[in-house]
């Protein structure tokens, strides 16, 4: 039940963090934190939660990541339905709270013809830059391998002691500072089913991709590592 918990609590910081400076703070005129606040925000929510929640859980935070480490041999597969549960819970509630807080202002509403929102995903029409779904589907698979293989590597046995949350923190916001134009970065299915659910519209049947593709692009990172970068 802890490490279940603590894996509901980091993954509802990552998308209150994440998004919530995406919804709240991104496109503010004059003041808004843009691509980089937004990129900067999801990475200090990783690290945060890494320190403080990973001797706990692992610190996931992300369906993507459970699925790349039981392909690295370094997660129970019994685990990961838990987890999942946890974190998409997580992900959900920290959606409503943005909702909520984002109600509070008398204009707002969610536009969900318009790319980018309420921080969800999406490729085509939906993408930030217009990108095709086939776009969508390289970016995402190619983040998500790096993100795991970095998180893998990081907390490896041989690894520096310490800062593997630093690590994979700044990976993150590496990740959100190339991809955000293009999907506005999932690498987290937990992360797009919230905001795909409050968004609604063509982000709902679009969800799919984002679900899918960044657990490949995990799995096959925790199989090459094992296969060929770990120690035998």
């Amino acid at each position: 039940m802890k490490r279940n918990f603590a894996e509901f609590i980091g993954t509802f910081w990552l998308v209150l963090g994440g998004c919530g400076a995406a919804v709240f703070a991104a496109g503010v005129p004059e003041l808004g934190i843009g691509y980089a606040g937004v990129a900067a925000a999801f990475g200090l929510t990783v690290l945060t939660g890494v320190y403080a929640l990973g001797h706990i859980s692992g610190g996931h935070f992300n369906p993507a990541v459970s699925f790349g480490l039981w392909a690295g041999g370094r997660f129970n597969g019994k685990e990961i339905l838990p987890y999942l549960i946890s974190q998409i819970i997580g992900a959900i509630l920290a959606a409503a709270v943005i909702y909520v807080i984002a109600s509070g202002k008398a204009d707002f509403a969610i536009d969900n013809t318009k790319a980018g929102a309420f921080a969800a995903n999406g490729y085509g029409d939906l993408s930030p830059q217009g990108h095709s779904m086939i776009a969508a589907i390289v970016s995402e698979f190619v983040m998500t391998f790096m993100f795991v293989l970095v998180i893998i590597g990081a907390t490896a046995e041989r690894a520096p002691k310490g800062f593997a949350g630093i690590a994979i923190g700044l990976m993150l916001t590496l990740i959100h500072l190339i991809s955000i134009p293009v999907t506005n970065t999932s690498v987290n299915p937990a992360r797009s089913i919230s905001q795909a659910i409050f968004a609604g519209g063509d982000y709902i049947p679009q969800l799919w991709l984002f679900i899918t593709i960044p657990i490949l692009g995990a799995l096959c990172a925790g199989w090459v590592y094992k296969a060929v970068l770990a120690k035998k």
